[in-house]
């Protein structure tokens, strides 16, 4: 096979919070690929605004630059295990990867994640060691730390053992060969990348692409995006999409769809401009099918010499949630989309481009069970659709069990890893060791900080991360990828508390809250619109309350010096959507807005579910 010389195909991948994406804007800058205004965007490749407020990247994204008469194309992954689905199908386009590790963490355990399956896939490492700017950072250990994590991984040539390194500070805008060099601008590392990545590999068979990525426009329909592996593309040019079957009907025929292609289009810095014709190693979006799943292949019309790539397989789901239509009494004030047809095309339109994700019937049509890669994974979905509109109800996070040959039962673990202020260390691993963590490593991690690694089942990771970022005074930084499964531990401590539950549907007063005060953490505030069946609080007792936080105060003829006391309420306990999901119990649902999170019970009614508990008493008795 032959090379392209005038491509570079690359993508990066780092640790969360390494510099990657700010080290892509800096690139785009270096090389005038922003136009006149655009330069000052920060974090430009993180187009979602989750992925803004978070500080992550969420989904993987093209970009591409010249410089020197060379294409680079960059795409820029996530760095989080929960989006390993988007890593494993970006790195079918490129063939290098550019890794980023901070210059004081050193290479974490995500890097390792996505570096693993780099490995495997024989792909060109170059390293960008950034940050170097940051006091404490150590370079040459940093080197020498990334040399022992790719040595350890099996599988690793000698070629990706001897990677190049640069240094820089991505922040800073600045970059050397070596840190004790005299400071340079960005374009030294877009020498290094011209220089030390290799071109695409390129065939002179028939038109072959295999899609992995794509997008939905409301003008072009579906997008698909991917690299040509061979051959050439033209617009207007007939061309075959091809789906192998799936795992579960394997040995059925794939599907075969004939369309033409109706826009190509290439990407240059944060826009898509239309191309006539790409050729093998072009990374390219074009449009015209009537349906497309990631992995599936786009080849040419004739029969005998199409190529047709295999379906791609990642990580399996370690976690499940049931999503539901929204019957609660306020379903349909706020959302655009409340029935089960629209949330059903929902998640159907989202597993076509999430591959990591599974959808399946339950015994209740309303009612969806929707399994993914962890906490963060299935989170930031739910996020996604309320701000598209939908209105939902979704139950507690549940990890997904198996059972051996012997009948055994065995649960999903993670490799976690937390780095945290030392004085703070020892509250951590009595926190997770009431999780039934294991600690394995616990070392310096520079000046005051310690670096602690415990192996721990996925389920007692459910809401920790808030419960991490207390007790370390948000000194705290985690990190987790999945270890296997293991022997089930048995159960966890449920909630402790039990909740208060409204009697009735009202509007909440300030007389009636601050009685209720006493009975325990009240989650809302005065004139709020309450249900029947709605968790208002948690009681400061292990038993559910019925209690009425809508009663207003009666008015009498009498007065007398006292009898209009001033009230002060506690300000309510305020969730986040992590925090919600880990605190309801399995009767109980988080219902889903665009514009409000409520707690309920699964079962609104009192008297029937007073009967339930009776029932259910009865049985086990």
């Amino acid at each position: 096979m032959a090379r392209r010389n005038d491509i570079r195909n690359l993508a990066i991948i780092a640790h969360v919070d390494h510099g990657k994406t700010t080290l892509v804007d800096t690139l785009l800058t270096a090389a005038g690929a922003f136009d006149r205004g655009e330069g000052q965007i920060e974090r430009a490749m993180d187009s979602m605004d989750l992925e803004r407020e978070r500080g992550i990247t969420i989904t993987s994204k093209p970009t591409s630059l010249s410089y020197k008469g060379v294409r680079i194309n960059l795409v820029d992954t996530p760095g989080h295990a929960d989006f390993g689905g988007e890593v494993e199908r970006v790195l079918n386009m490129v063939d290098a990867v550019l890794l980023v590790v901070d210059a004081f963490e050193g290479p974490m355990p995500q890097t390792r994640f996505v570096t693993e399956k780099a490995i495997a896939r024989g792909l060109k490492i170059l390293l960008v060691v950034n940050k170097i700017d940051r006091p404490g950072s150590e370079p040459h250990k940093t080197v020498d730390d990334t040399f022992d994590l790719l040595a350890s991984i099996p599988g690793a040539t000698d070629d990706q053992l001897d990677f190049p390194v640069i240094f820089c500070s991505a922040r800073e805008r600045y970059a050397m060969v070596n840190p004790e060099d005299e400071r340079g601008d960005m374009t030294k590392i877009l020498d290094f990348i011209v220089e030390r990545a290799p071109g695409p590999e390129i065939s002179d068979g028939a038109l072959a692409m295999w899609v992995s990525t794509l997008d939905y426009d409301s003008f072009l329909g579906y997008v698909a995006i991917g690299r040509l592996q061979s051959g050439e593309i033209k617009v207007g040019e007939r061309v075959a999409l091809v789906r192998p079957p799936r795992r579960e009907k394997v040995g059925a025929p794939p599907s075969v769809e004939v369309f033409r292609v109706r826009k190509l289009l290439g990407f240059q810095g944060l826009r898509r401009f239309e191309r006539e014709s790409a050729q093998a190693g072009d990374i390219v979006a074009l449009s015209g099918m009537e349906t497309l799943e990631v992995g599936d292949s786009i080849t040419t019309e004739d029969p005998a010499a199409r190529t047709i790539f295999p379906r791609l397989d990642v990580d399996p789901p370690t976690m499940t949630m049931r999503f539901r239509v929204n019957d609660g009494p306020f379903a349909g004030r706020e959302g655009k989309y409340v029935t089960s047809r629209k949330l059903a095309e929902r998640l159907e339109r989202e597993i076509r481009s999430n591959v990591a994700l599974r959808v399946s019937a339950t015994e209740y049509a309303e009612e969806f069970e929707v399994a993914g890669r962890g906490e963060l994974h299935l989170s930031v979905l739910i996020e996604t659709m309320r701000r598209e509109g939908y209105e939902l109800c979704v139950s507690r996070p549940r990890v997904i069990f198996r059972r051996d040959e012997n009948g055994e039962v065995s649960e999903p673990y993670e490799n976690l890893v937390l780095q945290c202020d030392t004085e703070y260390s020892g509250a951590v691993i009595d926190k997770l060791s009431q999780r039934m963590g294991e600690l394995r490593v616990m070392d310096s991690a520079g000046t005051g900080r310690t670096r602690l690694e415990f192996k721990i089942p996925t389920r007692s990771l459910i809401g920790y991360r808030s419960e991490m970022m207390t007790d370390t005074r948000g000194t705290g930084i985690m990190a987790t990828t999945f270890a296997g499964y293991g022997a089930y531990q048995g159960p966890l401590k449920s909630r402790p508390r039990g909740v208060l539950v409204a009697l009735e549907t009202g509007e909440t007063s300030s007389y009636s809250l601050a009685r209720l005060q006493d009975r325990g953490v009240l989650f809302v505030g005065e004139h709020i619109p309450v249900y029947v069946g709605q968790i208002v609080g948690e009681h400061s007792r292990d038993n559910d309350l019925v209690v009425n936080p809508c009663t207003a105060k009666k008015f009498t003829n009498v007065r007398a010096a006292g009898t209009d006391e001033k009230l002060f309420l506690t300000p309510a306990r305020d969730f986040s959507l992590e925090q919600a999901l880990a605190y309801i119990e399995e009767d109980e649902l988080l219902e889903i807005t665009p514009k409000n999170m409520r707690l309920r019970k699964r079962n609104l009614d009192h008297n029937t579910r007073r009967r339930d508990a009776k029932a259910s008493v009865a049985t086990s008795g």
